[in-house]
């Protein structure tokens, strides 16, 4: 264990951190942090749900006062594929599945980057309106390339192996959408 120990004066901590982080200031007296990194172990954040997704939320899942990168993905709803206007995305999914793939890809990761501290990974199912997220990745690492590095290799692989399915729905049709990174799609072919 590691202590660090500040005494007889004071300080003010402020960062731009997401909306719930606040500003910290200490009273002039004796202050004993633990920075024990048990206190801080790597943790995996999996969630699909259909309510809307939190950037702020999931941000602040992977915080760690170990490390100075957080990188996001953030997946949003566009208004229109090849010419056509797209009216909104709805995603369906094989959950139990779906949750298992995103595990072994958070394995996939530590094993790749093994300084990544916390992986989050929060899918939207059902509707998602024009704008809003479908997929949001977080990673915290000590330093900015093993995290992002580590969220561009989670969203490629879950594009590719997690059974989440999307279905673009136009003025007047609809059409699901293939994952061309998919890989039961091309042993089909």
């Amino acid at each position: 264990t590691c202590f660090l120990e500040i005494s007889s004066w004071s300080f003010s901590l402020e960062t731009r951190l997401p909306s719930s982080h606040r500003s910290v200031e200490a009273e002039p007296a004796q202050i004993l942090l633990d920075m024990d990194e048990t206190e801080d172990v790597p943790k995996d954040f999996i969630k699909l749900k259909s309510a809307k997704l939190s950037v702020d939320e999931v941000s602040e899942l992977v915080i760690s006062p170990y490390c100075g990168a957080v990188s996001l993905f953030i997946g949003t709803t566009r208004n229109n594929f090849e010419g056509k206007k797209v009216i909104h995305l709805e995603y369906e999914a094989y959950t139990s599945m779906a949750e298992t793939e995103i595990k072994k890809i958070c394995r996939d990761v530590r094993q790749k980057w093994p300084s990544v501290k916390h992986i989050a990974v929060h899918h939207r199912l059902g509707v998602v309106p024009i704008t809003e997220a479908s997929v949001i990745i977080a990673v915290s690492s000590p330093h900015r390339a093993e995290s992002l590095e580590a969220v561009m290799y989670c969203i490629n692989t879950l594009k590719a192996s997690v059974p989440i399915w999307k279905k673009e729905i136009y003025e007047d049709e609809y059409s699901w959408k293939e994952n061309k990174e998919c890989f039961w799609a091309n042993s089909e072919k």
